[in-house]
């Protein structure tokens, strides 16, 4: 039949035809009215994109939308798994080869796969389906190296450095993480076309390559492996840049040490060393959990920023800054009060504010400024503790795993984090389906539960990073006691002390590096 009345079908008509969401229906398809007077639903025959924010997206480039959404969504999922596979793949070769050349390999990688996704994937010149694959391999291989890179990266700086400055670096790499963001809002701000966005991110990394020329590897990983004459010579480096007296005496009473703790059985390293004691397995398992959780809910917040009422880029410019906000507030406490405490008040206080929204937002007038005012302060809280809580558990997970498979723990739970993000990016979608509160009420029973579980795992302030697992099994568990002759942090530290206070070596040693 002739059509002569097409239009946008009303929210009231899609409900009652389409087993999809109303903003879906609405955007792909038209109401069509037959000269008979048949009504029908019909999927659009062309699309017009708002380049409000946007100049020239891929989405619109490839028009993966409305029936073409599940290429989008293969782009992204795969790219999560990227992180999984680099977080693992890239945190076991960093404990095996070395911080440095894993790291440095990495920066390479994602620089190349940059500039691969930012010209190589021509749809008029090579076709969807060739320009598709290598845009999304190109994508998951720079996921991959993406991790490599925070992961190393964050193992390699607080392992650099002593007890005292530990806290001090691993805190300042969040202000970076969140600086970053600013420093990408700002990029696409003002280049809102995707090509050229996407050369202009990978160029900035080229730079970066050099680090390996710059960066000296981990003095606890050479010790850990016995590249006992590498790690005397970054020691003799750091005495004269310090201008300190190297402790020659002391340095080797240090191999003496660590020759009889990579004797023992407890010095296998590998992932299955996470798992070969009751208080080892307790601790990671616990930490691979709240890694999930914190990840899960991270991304979840963060994905809800387009709805604090403002343009995207204000709203994640704003979202940014609470982050920092965050990490500053943290920076003033943590080093007074630990890493557990804190943890447990953010994480079980974004279970409460998470559940309390869902009433105070019900009680007000739909859309009303008071109501908006409310969501946007609700919002910001939320993401000031899950930003929080998120910076709190990358220190102290890397506080409790021993050198020898550090990156290899923290691998584990950046792969496990990653299936919390998957979850957190899609629950708001899939989720508020089923219910528009369900995403909310998941993140504060999950959080709940995280709450409780942490309060089993040891203190870590003012202890040294643990060398060995023996060393993080004498740490203990809250809830377990550890049989036989177990010394504290500070006994252990007062064992390998020398007079010479002022030697790099001694304060090394102290620390049983």
């Amino acid at each position: 039949s002739i059509q002569y009345d097409r239009s946008q079908p009303d929210e009231d008509y899609c409900k009652a035809n389409m087993k999809i969401s109303v903003k879906e229906c609405q955007r792909c398809y038209m109401k069509t009215i037959s000269q008979t007077g048949i009504v029908q639903l019909q999927p659009c025959e062309g699309y017009v994109f708002d380049r409000k924010y946007h100049q020239y997206t891929l989405v619109e480039e490839w028009l993966m939308v409305c029936d073409r959404t599940i290429f989008r969504s293969a782009v992204q999922n795969l790219f999560f798994v990227g992180y999984m596979v680099g977080s693992i793949f890239f945190g076991i070769m960093a404990d095996k080869y070395g911080r440095r050349p894993i790291m440095s390999i990495c920066i390479i990688i994602m620089a190349c796969t940059g500039f691969i996704c930012a010209f190589f994937p021509q749809k008029n010149l090579f076709g969807f389906w060739p320009s598709y694959l290598v845009y999304t391999i190109s994508r998951f291989i720079l996921a991959c190296s993406t991790r490599g890179i925070a992961v190393t990266g964050f193992v390699l700086a607080t392992e650099l450095v002593g007890p005292k400055n530990k806290f001090l670096t691993a805190i300042c790499v969040q202000y970076f993480f969140a600086s970053g963001q600013l420093f990408l809002v700002s990029f696409a701000y003002f280049i809102r076309e995707w090509r050229r966005l996407t050369f202009s991110l990978s160029l900035f990394t080229l730079p970066f390559t050099l680090f390996y020329f710059v960066l000296p590897e981990s003095a606890r990983w050479m010790i850990s492996k016995g590249h006992y004459k590498q790690a005397e010579e970054l020691f003799r480096k750091i005495a004269k840049t310090n201008k300190r007296i190297f402790n020659e005496e002391a340095f080797e009473q240090l191999k003496n040490v660590q020759e009889k703790t990579r004797t023992t059985d407890t010095q296998k390293v590998g992932v299955l060393s996470l798992f070969q004691s009751k208080i080892m397995c307790i601790i990671s398992i616990n930490l691979f959990f709240q890694w999930f959780v914190q990840n899960l809910v991270f991304y979840g917040v963060s994905q809800s920023t387009g709805s604090w009422g403002f343009d995207p880029y204000l709203s994640f410019a704003i979202s940014a800054c609470v982050e920092i906000v965050s990490y500053i507030v943290l920076h003033l406490i943590l080093n007074r009060i630990g890493r557990k405490r804190p943890y447990f008040v953010a994480v079980f206080g974004f279970a409460i504010v998470a559940l309390l929204s869902i009433p105070v937002q019900n009680l007000m007038v739909k859309n009303s400024p008071s109501q908006k005012v409310v969501i946007f302060m609700i919002n910001v809280l939320l993401k000031f503790l899950a930003a929080g809580s998120y910076a709190i558990i990358y220190i102290y997970s890397n506080e409790l795993f021993p050198t020898g498979v550090r990156n290899t723990g923290m691998g584990i739970c950046s792969m496990v984090a990653r299936i919390g993000a998957i979850v957190g990016t899609t629950s708001n979608d899939m989720l508020t389906r089923l219910w528009i509160n369900f995403p909310t009420v998941l993140f504060g029973i999950l959080c709940f539960i995280a709450a409780f579980l942490i309060l089993m795992l040891p203190e870590t302030l003012n202890r040294t990073l643990p060398q060995t697992i023996e060393d993080t099994e004498q740490m203990g568990l809250s809830c377990i006691r550890i049989r036989g002759n177990q010394r504290t942090s500070k006994q252990q530290e007062d064992t390998y002390k020398k007079d010479d206070q002022d030697s790099i070596d001694s304060y090394t040693l102290s620390e049983r590096l």
